[in-house]
């Protein structure tokens, strides 16, 4: 399983330069707007979305039929997918926070000293975390059904259905006068660790009955 992952973490080595020049592109257009909040969910998204590269070098290579000769099973290959997909998620976080600092208190959108502040970025670094797994979960399937490069056009619509779903039931809650109280947000927060867990598991034993099912 360590194998696997060092595999998937040397290929996008490749592809850290242009990841790099957009992170800091997006200092510049996310944090004078949305602050370093806007800034750390753009971070954790944009990490996520690198497990797509590493199918991309799978599919290329032919990695999957090359690794099923060795004692490696299908299980394996799945499982080191969502761990892959945690470790980019995590990586996220922490350059979403630092560089969303930086880039706060260079547009002075953020205060060194203020508890709040480091409050608030911390709890958008816990949902941001939430969320690039949540939407990483979702792509995985795809990508083992359909391919990097058909996946790509997919993950779009996966990524704009939960996003469209969520802003219509907040609309429909919002006509027939139900407010989302902040103790509703906060319990749900508290929530959210589980949720997501779930969540991933649930793409896992999608994603393994897909791969499963391929006669590589």
């Amino acid at each position: 399983m360590k194998s696997l992952i060092l595999k998937d973490i040397y290929n996008i080595m490749h592809n850290m330069r242009s990841l790099a020049l957009l992170l800091v592109l997006f200092i510049v257009l996310m944090v004078p707007q949305g602050g370093p909040s806007a800034y750390l969910i753009t971070s954790c998204l944009l990490c996520s979305m690198m497990v797509m590269t590493t199918f991309s070098f799978d599919n290329t290579s032919k990695w999957e039929k090359y690794a099923l000769v060795m004692p490696i099973t299908k299980k394996d290959l799945v499982a080191a997918k969502f761990l892959v997909l945690l470790l980019f998620c995590i990586f996220g976080v922490v350059s979403g926070l630092v560089l969303g600092v930086a880039g706060g208190l260079l547009f002075k959108s953020f205060h060194l000293n203020s508890a709040d502040d480091w409050l608030m970025l911390l709890m958008v670094a816990a949902a941001g975390l939430a969320i690039g797994i949540f939407f990483g979960s979702l792509v995985i399937p795809l990508l083992f059904k359909f391919g990097a490069e058909k996946a790509r056009m997919l993950s779009i619509a996966a990524f704009a259905a939960p996003t469209a779903i969520g802003l219509g039931l907040y609309r429909l809650l919002a006509v027939f006068g139900i407010s989302i109280s902040d103790k509703f947000v906060t319990k749900l927060l508290y929530l959210s660790p589980l949720l997501v867990i779930l969540w991933a598991y649930l793409m896992y034993r999608i994603s393994l009955r897909i791969f499963q099912n391929q006669d590589l």
